[in-house]
């Protein structure tokens, strides 16, 4: 018995050892070149997917495998990559698409990766269009329209740095001198003010990481506006890294521009801080331009479950405005001013402020919250020839999302639910301007020609649903219901004159239908039935005399939109093909009655419908090179029905 003794006790020591070993799980994990999760990446072992990442970029194996393991890791917007794993818990790191592909579709995950503060939207249902800091790289550092005007369906026209209009399908196009019918945010923020004017041209290029960019009514979680919505994101530091840079350029008719960035990460915290300084004289008279920024962004994870994020950003800009001459003063001299603006010395100077805080809680793996509390504040000074027009704002705004993943009838299903809601204090006013009797010194203020203090109110709820009704059959699913509500206040007229009022819309319902069919892991098509509207701003409610008109209400529009996109050579030549239908009811457009005076009619319908065509090829030479190529283009028919 003594004998046996050690012979039984090793017998057991060798069967625990073994079942320990039985009972290990292999585990990996995979990132992306930014050193964060990527969400569903496929595993796949030989021709067998044996795993899919979670979302915090976990994969585990449940079979036993004998190291090294040769694996195989696929994404549809990544490249695909083969691997060795040669110990467990190792970490793999996959190269997007987009950091050679200058113009393409990306997959979305939503909040609930551990991504940092507003991360891109992805998904792999609806078109998006994203326009990477590469792209952005190869135009000139003060230049953000030629980017976005290489892509298919979206035209920006571009008067001066400060003077932009973004049409996208033609909706926007009968804007005069600015943007709206689109919405878009900075970070997770709206940068879109209460009356639906976006300025996005305040916003340096050399901070931005990418521009996303959602065509037509198909963004239900944004507000479904008729063009559709742009989201600006800004450069983050990779984890482990820490940098102090600045860059210096010089050019033609004065320009300098110098940025300072300085920042670093961990797997705990973030911290990117950029100063932007930006002057030019111009090409014409009158056209001085000068611009200071900084910009703000940080983010510390308490724990697996729990991520803070802080933004702030403050844009102080002043532009001259040389405003627009006629054909025979152009032929002449096309660098001359406007007599009336050059007179006046006609100017904008903005001071604008953007800031946010949003907290991300983890639940469970399947249920999680995102939300945020923001304040915008803008001061506008623009003196013009015919008077001066002097605004202050205050935005205040909350927003949150929920989502969760659950299984129903064996579908896999992700339901989303959340609302915005914004309200600005809006206080303007018009001064006589008197720059024909100040001696050649431009403009002078007179007397106070109006004075009016507004308050909107703008309310968006959302449900969407994202539906796996087979492995190649997918749908998203969703409403968004909004409530827009307006107040003016006339402090300047008298009782028998006073211009006070308010409109209060009725609510608007916008369903959104999205179906993508994947006939192979390279080759898909989809198909999008969305609503979309535009209310009329304050201003163009209001009737000559000055009072809000009660007929008149916003646009609506259906859009009908069907695509395909093919990877061919290994994920490395991207075709994509969009054609769609936009028809815009009840059409807003503006009857001038004089100067800086128009009043709004719901005056008509048009059709808007197109084709897009987007291919491009990537080939990487070295590890730090790649070559890439692309032609994209539109043809549009954009018609007046009645």
């Amino acid at each position: 018995m003594k004998n046996r003794f050690p012979k039984i006790l090793i017998s057991l020591i060798c069967i625990f050892f073994f079942a320990t070993l039985q009972a290990q799980k292999i585990q990996g994990t995979v990132f992306n070149i930014n050193g964060r999760p990527i969400y569903k990446v496929s595993i796949f072992h030989g021709l067998e997917k044996i795993a899919e990442t979670d979302k915090n970029g976990i994969f585990l194996l449940q079979r036993n495998y004998s190291f090294p393991i040769h694996l195989r890791l696929e994404h549809p917007h990544y490249y695909l990559k083969y691997v060795e794993m040669e110990e467990n818990h190792q970490s793999f790191k996959l190269s997007p698409l987009s950091t050679t592909e200058n113009l393409g579709e990306i997959i979305v995950t939503s909040s609930d990766s551990k991504n940092r503060f507003s991360p891109p939207i992805e998904d792999d249902i609806i078109s998006i269009e994203n326009i990477p800091a590469k792209r952005l790289e190869t135009f000139s550092p003060i230049d953000l329209v030629s980017a976005i005007n290489e892509t298919p369906g979206v035209f920006v026209h571009s008067g001066a740095l400060n003077t932009n209009r973004i049409t996208i399908r033609g909706v926007g196009s009968r804007t005069l001198y600015g943007t709206n019918k689109i919405r878009a945010y900075f970070n997770g923020i709206p940068i879109t003010d209460g009356g639906g004017e976006t300025v996005i041209d305040m916003f340096d290029p050399e901070d931005l990481e990418s521009i996303q960019i959602i065509k037509g009514p198909k963004a239900t979680q944004y507000g479904t506006n008729l063009g559709g919505t742009i989201l600006l994101h800004s450069k983050q530091p990779r984890v482990d890294e820490s940098f102090l840079k600045t860059n210096l350029t010089l050019g033609s008719y004065g320009m300098i521009k110098n940025t300072i960035s300085m920042a670093t990460a961990s797997d705990k915290w973030t911290l990117n801080l950029n100063y932007d300084h930006l002057e030019t004289d111009g090409f014409r008279e009158n056209n001085n331009y000068s611009r200071k920024a900084v910009l703000l962004t940080s983010s510390y994870n308490f724990d697996s479950r729990n991520e803070l994020s802080f933004l702030i950003n403050y844009v102080d800009y002043w532009a001259q405005i040389p405003s627009s001459i006629g054909r025979t003063d152009f032929k002449e001299d096309p660098s001359q001013a406007a007599f009336t603006w050059k007179e006046s010395q006609g100017y904008e100077s903005n001071k604008k402020i953007i800031t946010g805080l949003q907290y991300t809680h983890h639940f469970s793996n399947s249920l999680t919250n995102t939300s945020s509390v923001f304040y915008t504040y803008l001061d506008h000074y623009e003196p013009r020839p015919f008077d001066i027009l002097d605004e202050l704002t205050n935005g205040y705004g909350a927003r949150t999302h929920f989502e969760k993943d659950f299984t129903l009838f064996k579908k896999k299903i992700r339901l989303g639910l959340g609302g915005e809601f914004t309200q600005d204090h809006y206080d303007w006013g018009t001064i006589e301007n008197l720059y024909q009797q100040s001696n050649g010194n431009g403009s002078l203020e007179g007397k106070l020609l109006s004075d009016n203090r507004e308050k909107r109110n703008n309310l968006n709820v959302f449900a969407l649903a994202n539906i796996a009704f087979t492995k190649k059959l997918k749908g998203r699913l969703g409403l968004n219901f909004n409530k827009t509500y307006y107040r003016n206040r006339d402090l300047y007229n008298p009782v028998e004159n006073n211009a006070s009022g308010e409109r209060n819309f009725k609510p608007i319902f916008a369903p959104n239908v999205n179906l993508a069919y994947h006939f192979t892991e390279t080759f898909s098509t989809y198909f999008n039935f969305s609503r979309g509207f535009n209310y009329p701003s304050i201003e163009e409610t209001l009737t000559p005399e000055g009072n809000i008109n009660p007929d008149l209400g916003p646009e609506s529009g259906f859009n009908y939109e069907i695509g395909s996109r093919l990877f061919l050579l290994q994920k490395r030549l991207q075709l994509q093909l969009n054609m769609y239908l936009l028809d815009i009811d009840n059409l807003l457009v503006a009857q001038r009655l004089g100067d800086d005076q128009y009043v709004g009619r719901n005056a008509g319908k048009t059709e808007h419908k197109g084709l897009e065509i987007s291919i491009s090829y990537a080939q990487p030479i070295t590890k730090a090179i790649h070559l890439s190529s692309y032609i994209n283009a539109e043809i549009s028919d954009n018609r007046f029905i009645d």
